[in-house]
């Protein structure tokens, strides 16, 4: 069963000077088993859109189906706590996650909410901390005297400690280095291709989008824009310029060669396939 929104509208601060329509009449079906991205300018609706996929904001209006729950406008849903185990949502800023003593009991907090052994949280803990890239000298150290990169990083393996089905992640990657990046895209991408998780990745980065996700999803003015696979996405740049998107070096580069006279294939999508179109044709013409 698809994750759908139907019709879904999101208000805050209703009633006060402050009041803004985050969501306006959203409609859109994510596919399970694929890596989404959720891309747009700031205030676009983002933040707000992923946030209703474990009840964290409820609609206003409309409603949500998500791993056969339907979450309605005006209904107070029931078992959360169950929802937001298989929902695993990572926040843009990863000291909203934190607050135990130690890395280790950050980490370990969310199995042993749902029920694991103090033994087994423990466990589950360290092999998320060794999923991305913690090592134990980390472990009884306060999560709040850690560098902006280190504190994602264990939000991060706070969420999947709990092995949710759908992981929803608020740009995973801000403050990380780019080894760093690559390392945790590519994590990702794993428990995507591996495990079979459903990944929602909410980013401003047009190269992570490239390289590894299969869907695009283009928030605008709390609405849904464009909502297409990656390579139909690209494959217009002026369309991705319009809407202030710039597109991914490579993407930029095939255009520079064809404006100079180079045949490129659209398929080409890796810097390889591309060094060995540009080496054929220059060496053709000597």
């Amino acid at each position: 069963m698809p994750i759908s929104f139907e019709h879904v509208g999101y208000v805050y601060s209703k009633g006060t000077p402050y009041e803004y329509q985050a969501l306006k009449d959203v409609c859109l079906e994510i596919e399970e088993g694929k890596i989404t991205a959720v891309i747009g300018q700031t205030g676009s609706g983002k933040s707000t859109l992923v946030q209703h996929l474990n009840a964290l904001l409820l609609p206003e209006s409309g409603e949500v189906h998500i791993l056969d729950r339907v979450i309605k406008a005006g209904d107070k849903p029931k078992q959360l706590k169950s929802l937001r185990k298989e929902v695993g949502l990572v926040f843009q800023f990863p000291e909203y996650q934190l607050f135990e003593e130690t890395v280790l009991k950050d980490v370990a907090f969310g199995p042993k909410n749902f029920g694991a052994s103090e033994e087994e949280a423990r466990k589950r803990a360290k092999q998320a901390l060794k999923m991305v890239g913690l090592s134990e000298e980390y472990y009884e150290r306060s999560p709040l005297e850690l560098s902006g990169g280190q504190k994602r990083r264990v939000a991060i393996a706070g969420i999947l400690a709990m092995d949710p089905q759908i992981l929803v992640l608020d740009e995973p990657t801000a403050g990380l280095d780019p080894q760093g990046t690559e390392a945790m895209m590519k994590l990702f991408h794993a428990l995507n291709h591996t495990y079979g998780k459903t990944i929602l990745i909410v980013t401003h980065d047009m190269e992570q989008v490239f390289r590894y996700c299969d869907k695009v999803v283009v928030m605008e003015d709390g609405g849904v824009r464009i909502h297409t696979d990656k390579d139909t996405f690209f494959s217009d740049p002026d369309a991705c310029r319009k809407m202030n998107i710039l597109p991914p070096v490579l993407i930029r580069m095939k255009e520079l060669l064809k404006a100079n006279g180079f045949e490129v294939a659209d398929d080409i999508i890796t810097e390889n396939a591309l060094a060995d179109c540009i080496a054929r044709q220059v060496k053709k013409h000597g």
